[in-house]
């Protein structure tokens, strides 16, 4: 074979194969027949790339073949004998990179790189035993990392099972040492509260609303004294709207922090509902089932002599116990005046009767008047306050007086006015798109009927009179719309006339409109068949003529009964 150690340095040279395998470097040499292989050491990846600085540590191709003992001109044969005619790099397929190469076969270029520069890069070599040592070193440093990659795996895995199992125990200790200090901390928390806490007795009207209710402590519209009450207490205790209970509260300190939390203080206990242990509450009907009948008990008007309004209402209109009354008024005609003379009246006559007087867009200085003038319970809201707060005032006080009917009690209430009533469920009240006469929604009517409506005489005891105003002759046609609505809803009218008031003659009674239904009931059968012949006699004469016909004898007998007997012989049909 020809020499091939005059070939130049720089002409590209056939593609070789550096694989390391043990100790041992295997160069593949595609061209010659017989292929001879070549093992050297593999230095790791870093030391590869580092080309050595001097000449020294460079070694020659020529002592490498000597190395090896490989005859250098039969390697280098085959290389030029394939070495094309053009003097052209000879491009032979090249096989795929493994990932233990050393180094890339080709250049920037797309060359494939000759031998001298592989065995550039390879390691230098000062001796045999030095190159095994470098490769008994380079495995036995693997070795030991995988070694100790081994034991660490399974020193961390031991280490995180003894952080998870100490982990897991510590949670455990400190939940149960959390959940002991916590019971303690209440216990002890409840302790202190029951030995600190007083609890203070309260009172009021139950006002229960959508889903929770209220203790109405300063009257009937809401203050911020209330006590708040669940609808769980509700429900075990069988409170109704109206009720007056007697609890008791947990004293509010000025350091506690649920104060600051709650709005209203919670109610603790309840000791009585209406006067009763909560158990006979329990036990107590309702007032819808209850039957209702005509007025058979009378309700006295007269007093005194000089009290001319009641001797008249004996005598035109008489009030019986569980009346619906209306008092049909002009304005300025003496409607609340009238309203005082009942409820005074009632009072001395009647003491066993629970007396309500409900004002309703009312003017202040009456409010005060009628408080001070009136034995009785006087719940008001004037005119100043808006329209739902008369509207909450007028139902809490007629569910109060249910309430009281419902244990067999008496109950008037004297209502002024329903016109105002009406007024306030008409701005109240959402619209229902049913617009009557006067701008009156069709559904504001309702609640006024509602509480107008549950005057009845209780068949088995109890009754509930309610006596309200009306207004009429006002100029808007809205109250002539509400009056006409109530106006075949009671049993009972008294009418206000205009033309009396205006010529200042009180009571300004209008004798002949006024009247009572089924007042057979309510009068003795010897003063009913007298009055009847009165009523004949003032029938046919006008409004003032008959009051000046009537007022003047009452005023010189002291009582009904005498004036009853003195005109017995002055009419001739009753002879």
């Amino acid at each position: 074979s020809a020499p091939a150690a005059d070939a130049p340095s720089g002409e590209a040279r056939p593609a070789r194969r550096v694989r390391r395998k043990a100790v041992e470097i295997d160069i593949d040499l595609p061209a010659p027949p017989k292929t001879t292989s070549v093992r050297t050491d593999r230095r790791p990846r870093r030391d590869q790339n580092a080309a050595p600085a001097s000449g020294d540590a460079k070694q020659a191709p020529g002592d490498l073949f000597e190395v090896l003992g490989i005859d250098e001109n039969a390697a280098r044969a085959p290389r030029k004998a394939a070495k094309p005619v053009d003097d052209e790099p000879l491009q032979l397929p090249r096989r795929r990179r493994r990932d233990h190469d050393v180094e890339p076969r080709e250049n920037e270029h797309g060359n494939v790189r000759d031998l001298d520069d592989i065995l550039a890069t390879l390691p230098s070599r000062k001796d045999d035993n030095g190159d095994d040592d470098f490769d008994r070193r380079s495995r036995r440093d693997r070795s030991d990392r995988r070694d100790r990659n081994g034991r660490n795996d399974r020193n961390d895995r031991d280490e995180r099972r003894n952080r998870r199992d100490r982990n897991g125990r510590d949670d455990r200790r400190n939940r149960d040492e959390r959940d002991y200090d916590r019971d303690d901390r209440a216990d002890r928390r409840d302790d202190y509260q029951s030995q600190q806490d007083d609890l203070v007795p309260v009172a009021g009207i139950v006002d229960v609303l959508d889903s929770y209710a209220f203790v109405r402590t300063s009257g009937y519209l809401p203050g911020p004294n209330d006590v708040y009450i669940s609808m769980g207490q509700v429900k075990k205790y069988g409170l109704r709207k109206g009720d007056a209970v007697h609890g008791a509260i947990r004293a509010p300190r000025d350091n506690d922090r649920r104060n600051q939390r709650q709005k209203f203080v919670p109610l603790q206990s309840i000791d009585s509902i209406n006067g009763m242990s909560v158990e006979e509450a329990a036990n107590r009907p309702q007032f819808a089932k209850l039957t209702p009948l005509y007025p058979q008990e009378r309700l006295k008007q007269e007093t005194t002599p000089s009290k001319i309004t009641g001797r008249i209402m004996d005598i035109v209109s008489p009030i019986g116990k569980g009346q619906r009354g209306l008092i049909v008024s002009p304005p300025k005609a003496g409607k609340t005046i009238t309203l005082q003379n009942i409820a005074n009246s009632i009072a001395t006559n009647n003491p066993e009767v629970h007396l309500m007087v409900v004002l309703v867009d009312e003017r202040p200085e009456e409010v005060t008047d009628m408080e001070r003038t009136v034995q009785g319970e006087v719940i008001s809201s004037t005119f100043d306050r808006p329209a739902s707060d008369h509207t909450t005032v007028a139902e809490l006080a007629i569910e109060r007086a249910k309430r009281l009917v419902e244990l067999g009690q008496d109950v008037v209430v004297l209502l002024d006015s329903m016109t105002r009533l009406a007024r306030a469920y008409n701005i109240a009240a959402p619209a229902s798109g049913r617009i009557l006469s006067g701008g009156v929604d069709a559904q504001a009517l309702y609640p006024p009927k509602k509480f107008f409506g549950a005057a009845r005489n209780i068949e088995n005891g109890g009754s509930l009179t309610i006596i309200s105003s009306a207004l009429v002759e006002t100029g808007s046609k809205m109250d002539e719309v509400i009056f006409e609505e109530f106006k075949g809803t009671g049993n009972m009218e008294l009418r206000l006339s205009r033309e009396l008031a205006d010529k200042r003659l009180f009571p300004a009674i209008d004798i002949n409109a006024s009247g009572t239904r089924r007042e057979e009931l309510i009068t003795p059968p010897a003063e009913l068949a007298v009055i009847y012949g009165l009523r004949r006699a003032l029938g046919g004469m006008e409004p003032e003529q008959a009051y000046q016909t009537l007022v003047p004898r009452l005023k010189k007998t002291p009582t009904n009964r005498d004036f009853l007997a003195a005109i017995t012989s002055t009419l001739p049909q009753n002879k």
